[in-house]
């Protein structure tokens, strides 16, 4: 009785510690697998942008972030809103869309933490019309269609003033000027506020649109053979790769700019684009 005791004593014993040991085991596991997990997401950048150029532009570079064990993940927005507020909501890790006034603008009404960490390149801005070849063809009380956001909307009327259409007010800040801001219209042209987006599908409304390069590129639409005016090459408004404050010197951002600033990107634009798309560096 006394061996029965002892050897049911001595079973319960190993029945505990081998429970044990597999709960350790099953601890050790998860630690590994949320190790692993996270690995995986600190290796993963989420990038938000428009499709042309700047989607593409990305796409074209994963390869050298795959190189660094980086994978690149790009969410696509067809608007100029969006891709800011997810930025700061920390829904994505950067953004490639915009120029610098659009933003500095952008975060005077929004009150945003947003910081530029690297130009990539120029899209010049340009006059489209399905109703005449020339932009001194202009007729009187022609209409035109431009931006209504205030740094795109300000940076056509800017183009248009340097065809000789228009003349903005002294003292006013071209760069957010608007249509209430213009001093001379000789022409008495009229002109049609809308979201950028839309103006590639107004063309065959209005007389005169002016579209940004991404929109353009969009609708079929290319600056150096289509347009029948565009911004010159020394265009300040370069598009740049934005972040939030603090995260500048991540390793995946550093990684990020190092490939939109390759040579290998430098070529792929050029190649790609032909003069419709400049690099920036």
């Amino acid at each position: 009785m006394k061996a029965f005791k002892k050897l049911l004593t001595l079973s319960l014993a190993s029945a505990i510690l081998l429970v044990g040991c597999a709960s350790g085991s099953t601890k050790t596991e998860n630690k590994e697998a949320e190790k692993a997990e996270n690995t995986a997401s600190s290796q993963t950048i989420i990038v938000g942008a428009t499709p042309n150029p700047h989607a593409e532009i990305l796409k074209a570079i994963s390869p050298q972030l795959e190189k660094e064990g980086i994978k690149l993940e790009v969410k696509e927005f067809t608007d100029y809103i969006i891709p800011n507020t997810a930025l700061e909501e920390k829904q994505l890790d950067a953004n490639f869309f915009q120029h610098q006034p659009y933003l500095d603008n952008f975060q005077k009404e929004h009150g945003t933490h947003l910081v530029t960490v690297a130009k990539v390149h120029v899209e010049p801005m340009a006059v489209y019309s399905k109703k005449i070849k020339n932009i001194n063809e202009i007729a009187d009380g022609s209409t035109i269609a431009i931006p209504n956001d205030p740094t795109n909307g300000g940076r056509a009327l800017i183009l248009l003033e340097k065809q000789g259409l228009i003349t903005i007010k002294d003292g006013v800040d071209k760069l957010i000027a608007t249509d209430k801001d213009i001093d001379k219209n000789t022409k008495n042209l009229k002109f049609k506020l809308l979201e950028a987006a839309q103006l590639p599908r107004v063309l065959d409304e209005v007389d005169v649109a002016v579209i940004n390069t991404n929109y353009a590129l969009e609708g079929g639409l290319n600056p150096i053979t289509d347009a029948i005016a565009i911004e010159d090459k020394e265009s300040p408004y370069a598009n740049i790769l934005v972040v939030r404050e603090g995260q500048e010197q991540d390793a995946k951002i550093q990684a990020l700019v190092k490939a939109l600033n390759s040579d290998e990107a430098k070529k792929f634009i050029e190649d790609t684009y032909k003069g419709a798309v400049i690099p920036a560096f």
